[in-house]
């Protein structure tokens, strides 16, 4: 009968009668994995690793040559386990970034990491070609048992997913190792609880002193273009300053960007007319921060957007979309008359409120939440949706309601909505298309 691990309890018992230690992991019908550890904490290491990689016949992991390597070779070493598979594209995407910081990290530190892919991968031949782009080791695709014990074991409700394991005893783990490579990069190495601590202090400092001129400009550049793209069309930094800003990350390859740029440019320009209706000089500004593919791309769709933009593939573009987190695009970033910032959140409050979120902060959404519950008591309490055969009930997040993306207008909402009981269908109030329902055909 093959081992398997049921639980991440382990039990000491003292003394062997050589002065160490065994270690007793519970297993599937009350079988045990004991192993002798010496009072040095070398072995236990060891037997923690065999317990966790290893199983009753086999003593190895994999590279994508098909070369084995020993188990007890990768002591001393930080482990990330990379749990993932190639049928889901959010894996893809975070294994072409993991494999980037991979390599990078064994320029820097050399054999002091290692990585152990965990495939979920529905058929060998997936495994196979998922593997070959990885640069690091696996669990065989065979030993189901061992992957699933370390699904159990840390927990893993989601894909892709990084633990990372300290050499001093593989059981102090990072669990956000997927988090941290995108957030942080290299620079979370050696991905201790403490440096990601200082790494948390590093970057609440780093907002605490943030200014529009530290976030736009660089060594050798001050300016951002302005709407009509060409070379010598500058606007200084320094302009923008005491100027409510949106960083605007999108691209033009980005369908739902496609979709929402014209409405941004409306609710834009509906934002500057209000501001000159009310003498107001401060005036709204938005950045473009492009993740196009070339510079025709970035051009084509510059020419559309009526604010300034960085320019094609300037580094602080990626400066910016770490230093935002940026997972997702378009993306909106508010910036205050201040320089700091006032929200990550700009494209759903621009769905929520239109130009009416204006100037984003925490005290006018306030007004406006009190404003829509204000609404919401006079909106009928269920609705018939054209192009929907459900009756939908209003709803908030207090009864039954929170954030949703409207099946409608294909964007985020958050609040009031009217859902479908049956199906889960949700769509904005302002959407709603009300039709009288259809008498029904059943009998």
């Amino acid at each position: 009968m093959e081992m398997q691990l049921v639980g991440r309890e382990e039990q000491e018992t003292e003394n062997t009668g050589n002065g160490g230690r065994e270690m007793k992991i519970e297993l599937d019908e009350g079988v045990e994995k004991s192993a002798e550890v010496s009072s040095n904490g070398g072995s236990e290491n060891v037997s923690r690793l065999r317990s966790l990689l290893a199983s009753k016949d086999r003593d190895f992991v994999i590279s994508n040559a098909q070369d084995k390597v020993k188990v007890s070779d990768l002591q001393g070493k930080i482990i990330g386990l990379y749990f993932s598979a190639n049928w889901y594209p959010p894996c893809r995407n975070f294994t072409q970034t993991l494999s980037a910081a991979y390599q990078q990290l064994k320029a820097d530190h050399g054999d002091d990491i290692e990585i152990v892919f965990v495939s979920s991968d529905e058929d060998l031949n997936a495994f196979n070609d998922y593997f070959s782009i990885m640069p690091w080791l696996a669990v065989p695709y065979s030993d189901l048992e061992v992957k699933k014990s370390l699904n159990r074991i840390f927990d893993v409700e989601g894909i892709p997913c990084l633990v990372i394991l300290q050499p001093e005893s593989y059981t102090d783990e990072v669990r956000d190792g997927v988090e941290l490579i995108y957030r942080y990069g290299v620079q979370a190495f050696p991905f201790s609880k403490q440096r990601v601590e200082e790494l948390k202090q590093e970057e609440k400092a780093k907002h605490e002193s943030q200014t529009l001129m530290n976030l736009l400009t660089n060594h050798d550049r001050d300016y951002l273009l302005n709407h009509s793209g060409t070379p010598d069309a500058k606007v200084s930094v320094s302009s923008l300053i005491g100027k409510t800003v949106g960083l605007y990350f999108c691209a033009q390859w980005c369908v739902p960007g496609l979709k929402f740029t014209p409405k941004l440019v409306s609710i834009y320009q509906k934002i500057n007319q209000m501001l000159r209706e009310n003498s107001q000089d401060d005036g709204f500004e938005i950045v473009f921060v492009s993740t196009d593919r070339d510079q025709a791309s970035f051009s084509s769709y510059f020419e559309s957007m009526p604010w300034l933009a960085l320019p094609f593939g300037d580094p602080t573009i990626k400066d910016l979309t770490k230093y935002f987190d940026v997972r997702g695009i378009p993306c909106l970033v508010i910036l205050g008359p201040d320089g700091k910032t006032v929200t990550e959140h700009g494209r759903n409050l621009i769905n929520l409120y239109q130009e009416n979120a204006y100037p984003f902060t925490k005290a006018r959404l306030q007004i406006l939440e009190k404003e829509m519950e204000e609404e919401a008591k006079s909106l009928p309490k269920s609705e018939f949706h054209q192009g929907h055969r459900h009756e939908l009930k209003l709803v908030s997040e207090g009864n039954g309601g929170g954030p949703f993306i409207c099946c409608d207008c294909d964007e985020q909402g958050l609040g009031w909505a009217y859902q479908c009981m049956e199906c889960g269908y949700e769509v904005h109030p302002r959407c709603i298309r009300a039709v009288r329902p259809q008498p029904s055909t059943q009998t």
